[in-house]
């Protein structure tokens, strides 16, 4: 799948896959994932978290908190979150990197020790669908999705 992604995906400039990280590491590309250059426009990225969602956060126990906006101070790019509504809109579910596990609230107080490579991949990561059910007909109608959504 991570092959033919990298196929139908050639060519658009700042969308990179992820790829082994040298000969002597094997990706099992569980998660086939893009990164997208801050560099490229998507549309509708300028409204990208415009819309701002008020009230209870749910944790694994229940209500955490308040939340009185839809930003934080470690999110996507907001050409990121563009294009994952841009294959939202087109039914298509894709979704950021994780979040870098020191940046979760649980561990706000534990020790870290950072380089800033996560953050950057959080920022500019995007997991598209991968997996036994996406047939070949889904991957162009993603990487068709894609290329539609930046603008030129």
């Amino acid at each position: 799948m991570q092959q033919q992604y990298r196929r139908l995906l050639a060519g658009i400039p700042g969308i990179t896959l992820h790829d082994n990280p040298s000969p002597r590491h094997r990706s099992n590309f569980w998660l086939c994932t893009i990164t997208i250059d801050p560099s490229v426009r998507v549309k509708g990225q300028d409204e990208a978290y415009a819309e701002v969602l008020t009230g209870a956060v749910g944790g694994a126990a229940g209500v955490t908190h308040a939340a009185a906006s839809a930003t934080t101070d470690c999110q996507p790019n907001a050409n990121v979150e563009a294009m994952r509504s841009a294959l939202d809109a087109a039914g298509i579910e894709a979704r950021p990197l994780w979040k870098p596990m020191h940046r979760q609230p649980v561990y706000s107080t534990a020790p870290a020790y950072t380089n800033g490579v996560s953050e950057a991949l959080f920022r500019t990561g995007l997991c598209l669908p991968a997996g036994p059910w996406v047939t070949d007909d889904d991957l162009r109608h993603i990487a068709t999705t894609i290329r539609s959504a930046i603008e030129q």
